[in-house]
């Protein structure tokens, strides 16, 4: 996700992203849809923080702890937490590689948006192994961005994007589901619902098997 300080320079250490205008809504809407009414969260690969400040107050009942594996990333989420009060845990600085996750389990759910895409392959089997080891019993992993579903893109203008990542970086791409849920059963989740969302994008289910 491309970042950038306000270009008036007033940001206050809170860092841009456009993305997040314009997905924002429609993630905050599923998301109540699709968790319980109370729990803890994890969002991994918070970036600018700006998910995280706009959704976390929407969401009553929930505790929600940011992360990421850049630095400058964390200072923006706690200067966006600041900014706004949305009464975020402190950020946590996650690679989502390195296991096992600097977070105390178990967690009811993790979040993570337009990560696994511009990601090398093997994040995606990292990201299952590490929701694995700290999500309850019943808990879910929410995975949101392009899919492939069945081996075919969902839309020409996935498939151009998805050649344009492969262009830039060889290790990026659009995952598709089947793949994923292959290496979520690995792991001991399993693929339990496809949530369509605004401009051909999905959120993913993985619920923690019993």
């Amino acid at each position: 996700m491309a970042t950038f300080f306000n270009p008036q320079g007033e940001g206050g250490g809170r860092l841009f992203a456009p993305a997040t205008q314009r997905n924002r809504d429609a993630i905050a809407a599923a998301l109540k849809d699709l968790l319980p009414p109370t729990g803890t969260l994890l969002e991994i690969a918070s970036g600018t923080g700006e998910h995280a400040a706009h959704i976390a107050p929407q969401l009553d009942g929930w505790r929600w702890i940011a992360s990421d594996i850049d630095a400058a990333h964390i200072a923006s989420i706690d200067a966006w937490n600041a900014h706004t009060g949305a009464g975020l845990e402190p950020a946590a600085l996650l690679d989502v590689g390195q296991l096992p996750w600097p977070v105390t389990p178990p967690v009811d759910a993790i979040f993570t948006a337009n990560l696994l895409h511009i990601a090398p392959a093997e994040i995606s089997a990292q990201l299952m192994q590490g929701a694995a080891q700290i999500l309850a019993q019943a808990g879910v992993l929410l995975v949101y961005g392009p899919f492939m579903v069945g081996g075919a893109h969902v839309s020409p203008s996935n498939a151009d994007f998805d050649a344009k990542l492969r262009a830039n970086n060889p290790a990026w791409g659009v995952r598709d589901t089947l793949w994923l849920d292959g290496l979520a059963r690995d792991a001991g989740l399993m693929l339990s619902a496809r949530t369509a969302m605004p401009a051909n994008n999905f959120i993913l289910s993985f619920v923690r098997e019993p």
